[in-house]
């Protein structure tokens, strides 16, 4: 019998356990970066902002958030280009026929959704987000009490149905100093007001979007007081546009709405190639979380924005 030298044995063995330990911990290490690309995402909404009316807008927050990151003036809703149906859409990573929310004030599905959470409601990013990452602070505070219908309460943190404009953002400002939410989704009813009362493309519509600015800019602030700015992706979309006093139709004027995304690893000054649609808008929000979207989603996020 060969003679077994126990102690080479076991040195062998236990080189070995530490280069597999080694590697599983930098392995650990690695996927818990790629987790989430910023700690912090915060998502502004404006009902009824059209693309058309940017570059004339006084609006130097939300261009000062277009030079620092990327965008698309070409983001395109679904028909009928009206609330209900676009922010689902937003929401749910999927066109209408699948979500089932189909006219301006939907409170739930008009046809059956494809597929149903646990939630009770199909698959949106808010639900997703919630599922990987049960602890994470999440917010949503709106105005539009249509708004309600069209995400998971039971996946945020904080939800609030606001009065008015500046509830929304005192609200806003007062939850992200004190929670420092990881999602937060605040949801302005403007322009889509000024836009019906005193028609869209006039002066008040313009007068209406510099005070929308100011309000984004305080949410800037807040998040920078609350230390959060440096770890931050910012979002500001719309659901729609509008044409003189309404919405609803098939003009370019209705269906064409901003996207602009800005903030920590997003590039600069970078205007979006990809062709974008409104359940895209899911698809690239679920993807700065690193959450696989469901098999039932149709939207693609806009990985060209990554730096």
């Amino acid at each position: 019998m060969i003679p077994v030298n126990n102690s080479k044995t076991m040195k062998k063995s236990n080189l070995l356990i530490i280069f597999f330990l080694s590697l599983f911990f930098v392995i650990g290490c690695s996927n818990e970066k790629a987790e989430i690309k910023a700690r912090h995402v915060i998502f502004i909404g404006l009902d009824g902002w059209g693309s058309y009316s940017v570059e004339k807008a006084d609006m130097p927050h939300v261009k000062n958030l277009m030079n620092n990151g990327s965008y698309t003036l070409h983001k395109r809703a679904v028909l009928p280009s009206s609330s209900a149906v676009n922010w689902a859409t937003m929401f749910m990573g999927s066109v209408p026929e699948l979500h089932g929310y189909t006219t301006w004030g939907a409170k739930e599905p008009e046809l059956p959704a494809k597929e149903l959470t646990h939630y009770g409601m199909y698959p949106s990013m808010w639900g997703l987000v919630r599922d990987a990452y049960p602890e994470m602070e999440i917010g949503y505070i709106y105005e539009w009490d249509g708004m309600k219908y069209l995400a998971e309460s039971k996946a945020m943190s904080w939800e609030e149905n606001a009065a008015g404009n500046e509830q929304t953002v005192n609200s806003a400002v007062k939850y992200i100093k004190n929670s420092k939410p990881e999602f937060l989704g605040i949801i302005f009813d403007e322009p889509d007001h000024i836009g019906h009362s005193a028609g869209h493309d006039t002066p008040e519509y313009y007068e209406k979007m510099k005070v929308l600015d100011a309000y984004i800019g305080d949410i800037i602030q807040a998040v920078t007081e609350a230390g959060m700015f440096e770890e931050t992706i910012f979002i500001v979309t719309s659901d729609h546009g509008g044409l003189e006093k309404g919405h609803g139709g098939k003009t370019m004027e209705e269906m064409e709405t901003p996207f602009i995304i800005s903030g920590k690893g997003i590039k600069k000054n970078h205007i979006i190639q990809q062709s974008m649609m409104q359940f895209d808008v899911g698809s690239t929000i679920i993807s700065l979380f690193n959450i696989e979207q469901p098999q039932v989603w149709t939207g693609r996020p806009m990985n060209e924005i990554f730096e």
